[in-house]
């Protein structure tokens, strides 16, 4: 891995300096991690299962068996969140970081060079599995370094805005990868299949370039010196840490699994907008796939503002009261969303794409980093901030195919899938209203969490 720079701050000018180069780099490789997602699941839905699961009897067994590959990356998250968020937690954040672009980027790449199942038969599918593999196990410890640069360098009062910007990086990531492959997708379907699909995948190379020069003029967060400083400064018997994730579990075991919680509804409810709708919208609707991704980048344009207003709305009014904000409207909008893709109602689906996905899904998704971030202490925040997202990524990543499963079963009935998602959503809610309030937090503390957040 990279090594870490520690250079320190030296003045109040040079950490707002800092601090904006932080909260840069996490947007850019966040939305080099969110592209590489998006338009792998955008292919899993359109092509894949043409490319590599071929079914001329039934095509929606094809997107299954491509939903099933999908769901694959998300086995290996949590693994990579293990490992990166030990190395994050231990060496420093910046070296985990660098690692994880690299893996990621680099993996998409190689996809889009990846020959098809009719020209290497099954060794095809194969390799498309180990690039998903290697790009879940990457993005694992992406997440939450990413938002932990952004909010460990932010002032006291600006954490929730300025961690934000790792979730901005999501509306870039989803407004790149729908803008091109809705450009691609206009292509006829011979040369869709046989080499459109390919150019989104390779032209990840360019974010990953720009993603690598930035992360790499990065230095250690201020709290993270601090606590390498606190650690160095106790006697020898003192400083015999625990492994992050051993000190995780014993001692902040409720704060990881209310913020598991809070991710689980969040992201259901997210991939409906982002994957499911357009699955449901390809085969069970007459509306054009162009017209839903393209809905799908209007809806990520507007969340590009709504991320940061809501991060900043939260330095005042508290995390919890913005993610029980959004937890309702996603209960309120799941429904009515389904209900207007399926009367192919075209303007109405611009509309709710956009007040689903913009406010929705803006107002949980935008408090995350800096929410989960003030849940634990300095030495486990990089374990505890990568395992609250990526351990419910394994029940995640086999949603659409749950989802598409179940759509094929009811022939195209969607209110299992609205069902389970306000389930899903209602253990967010919950877990939001038990969580404790922590925008005031200490974000420097080594040890065990407050009282009130045990």
């Amino acid at each position: 891995m990279a090594q870490s720079a520690t250079a320190p701050v030296v003045n109040e000018q040079e950490r707002t300096a800092l601090a904006k180069r932080a909260a840069v780099a996490s947007l850019v490789g966040t939305a080099v991690e969110w592209y590489d997602y998006f338009i792998f699941s955008t292919a899993s839905a359109l092509v894949f299962g043409d490319l590599f699961f071929p079914n001329e009897d039934d095509p929606i067994m094809g997107t299954l068996s491509a939903f099933a590959v999908f769901g694959v990356g998300f086995l290996a998250r949590p693994l990579g969140g293990i490992v990166f968020g030990h190395f994050g937690d231990k060496v420093g954040r910046k070296a985990a970081l660098v690692t994880t672009l690299m893996m990621m980027g680099g993996s998409t790449f190689l996809i889009g060079l990846i020959p098809t199942t009719g020209q290497i038969g099954v060794l095809a599918p194969i390799l498309l599995v180990l690039m998903r593999l290697i790009q879940g196990f990457g993005v694992g410890g992406e997440w939450g370094g990413a938002s932990l640069v952004a909010v460990e360098y932010a002032p006291a009062d600006k954490r929730g805005a300025y961690g934000s910007f790792p979730q901005i990086g999501n509306a870039v990531g989803l407004v790149l990868s729908t803008a091109v492959f809705a450009l691609v997708s206009m292509l006829p379907d011979d040369q869709l299949l046989s080499w459109g699909w390919r150019l989104p995948f390779l032209l990840s190379a360019v974010l990953i370039a720009v993603g690598l020069f930035i992360r790499f003029r990065l230095t250690e967060t201020p709290a993270f010196q601090a606590a390498q400083e606190e650690l160095e400064q106790q006697s020898a018997e003192q400083a015999k840490e625990r492994m992050p994730i051993a000190e995780l579990f014993k001692r902040f075991k409720r704060p990881l699994l209310l913020a598991m919680g809070m991710r689980l509804g969040e992201a259901v409810f997210g991939y409906i907008i982002l994957t499911i709708g357009l699955t449901f919208a390809e085969n069970y609707t007459d509306i054009p796939r162009t017209h839903v991704l393209v809905a799908s980048s209007v809806a990520a344009a507007f969340a590009i503002y709504t991320y940061y207003f809501f991060g900043k709305l939260s330095d005042r009014i508290g995390r919890r009261a913005v993610f029980i904000l959004g937890s309702v409207a996603g209960l309120i909008v799941i429904f009515p969303f389904f209900w207007i893709l399926d009367a192919d109602a075209l303007v109405l689906t611009y509309v709710i794409y956009t007040v689903a996905y913009a406010i929705g899904v803006g107002a949980v998704y935008g408090v995350e980093p800096a929410f989960f971030a003030e849940l634990f202490s300095t030495k486990t925040r990089y374990t505890g901030l990568s395992l609250s997202a990526q351990i419910p990524s394994v029940l995640i990543g086999l949603w659409p195919l749950a989802s598409t499963a179940l759509l094929a079963a009811t022939d195209g009935d969607p209110w299992p899938i609205a069902l389970i998602t306000v389930v899903c959503l209602l253990i967010g809610l919950v877990c939001a209203v038990l969580a404790p309030e922590t925008n005031k937090a200490d974000m420097t503390r080594v040890g065990a969490p407050t009282e009130e957040a045990r």
